[in-house]
């Protein structure tokens, strides 16, 4: 059995109520893929006309279950779709049992649940180099289809957790010419997160009306500023996967809506934030803003660069101000910077004008900022008018801990 970890302190107090969407359906099953009597395998069934989009990782050895998804993906159909998604076992470097797997998973699927096997996505998330046991899940997938509830959605969000602490949901309502369109969406992750598309696994679904090319430049462009703005340890993910899909059951087009376009990517920022409150080991949330640089990219590889460096991850869970590990990172992003324009701020509090300290510096001040539990670094580069902010946690020996007996 998987061993317990202690909830994070930066877990939300419940999971969200969602809305039910009309238009899929959740089931859940135990089906032993790693460990008995855990709950790991979840299907999402979408009603008949469903678009469907998606995100996924560019790394180099992504895994079979992505490369499967990544060549169905934007074809439009007006038949039913599922989902089908198992934790523990990442049929990630499997070779080409890692394919008959996927192969064996989505034809069952289609099966029990009579839709085309090309509308069928898989993903797996878990262990990466075991083979997946592929038949203890398409053993249930009968079982599953027959559990089929339209509020299943917080089952699904427990299923598809590894290191996760909690499972994660988030959701939007809006109201457009009378009428109410939904959103809902679960996701999980906890390490190996520094996406380069999506975060570890994400599923939303709205029951709004959006051809499939609208709702996948909608995803794209929203992914760029909420998941691919997340990062728990600079490693990116051999099975991150990203999946929307618009059951149309509304009735309510939403393709020039504003209202809809906002509430998705509240839904979809809600979602990354939670993978960084999740982070393994992670005691802190932070938030690192820049500001100044002479364009959006630039400030966002210094904010990276801030985010992703071991020295500032672990002063800030020492909770130590120290802002010299700040412009150590700044300098060595490789993007344009000049000290001598340089400020950076902990907080409300300046540390640093100009290339030096401010005058106005108040250790005192800015460790108290540390100690707190939601941590803000700003630096502006006095370049231009370039901006981005990204999101990670601190470092602490937690994250040692669970990485180092991960496959025990």
């Amino acid at each position: 059995m998987a061993k317990s970890l202690a909830v994070s302190p930066l877990a939300p107090a419940r999971f969200p109520e969602l809305p039910v969407i009309d238009g899929v359906t959740f089931a859940t099953i135990a089906a032993g893929v790693r460990y008995q009597g855990r709950t790991d395998v979840m299907l999402a069934k979408l009603a008949p006309g469903s678009a469907v989009a998606g995100a996924f990782t560019r790394s180099a050895t992504r895994a079979a279950p992505v490369l499967d998804c990544q060549a169905k993906i934007g074809g439009a159909s007006d038949e039913g779709a599922a989902i089908v998604v198992n934790s523990g076992n990442a049929n990630a470097f499997t070779g080409r049992g890692g394919t008959d797997a996927v192969e064996a998973i989505t034809a069952a699927t289609a099966e029990a649940c009579g839709v085309p096997q090309s509308r069928v996505f898989t993903s797996s998330t878990g262990v990466i180099g075991e083979p997946l046991p592929h038949e203890r899940i398409t053993a249930v997938l009968g079982d599953l289809h027959a559990k089929l509830d339209p509020a299943g959605i917080e089952d699904a969000a427990r299923a598809i957790m590894t290191t996760d602490t909690f499972p994660k949901g988030a959701s939007a309502t809006v109201e457009i010419d009378g009428k109410t369109v939904s959103i809902a969406g679960i996701a999980k992750g906890s390490g190996m997160i520094a996406p380069d598309m999506a975060t570890m696994l994400v599923y939303i679904f709205t029951d709004a009306v959006i051809a499939t090319d609208a709702l996948q430049h909608r995803l794209s462009t929203h992914t760029e500023t909420t998941f691919n703005c997340i990062t728990v340890d600079s490693d990116t993910s051999t099975s991150d996967a990203l999946i929307m899909a618009a059951t149309g059951a509304s009735g309510v087009e939403v393709a020039d809506n504003e209202a809809f376009d906002e509430a998705l990517r509240d839904v979809m920022l809600d979602l990354a934030h939670q993978v960084v409150k999740d982070g393994e080991g992670a005691q802190k949330f932070v938030e690192v803003a820049v500001t100044g640089a002479s364009n959006d990219d630039e400030a966002k590889v210094h904010a990276m660069a801030i985010a992703n460096s071991p020295l500032i991850k672990t002063a800030i869970a020492g909770e130590d101000p120290n802002w010299g590990r700040v412009v150590m990172a700044i300098g060595k992003s490789g993007a344009p910077a000049d000290r001598d324009r340089l400020s950076i701020r902990f907080g409300d509090i300046e540390v640093a004008r100009d290339g030096w300290r401010s005058p106005d510096y108040s250790e005192e001040d800015a460790a108290a900022h540390m100690k707190g539990q939601n941590v803000v670094i700003g630096v502006d580069l006095g370049l231009g008018e370039g901006r981005c902010t990204v999101w990670t946690c601190d470092l602490t020996h937690g994250y040692i801990d669970i990485n180092a007996d991960y496959r025990s």
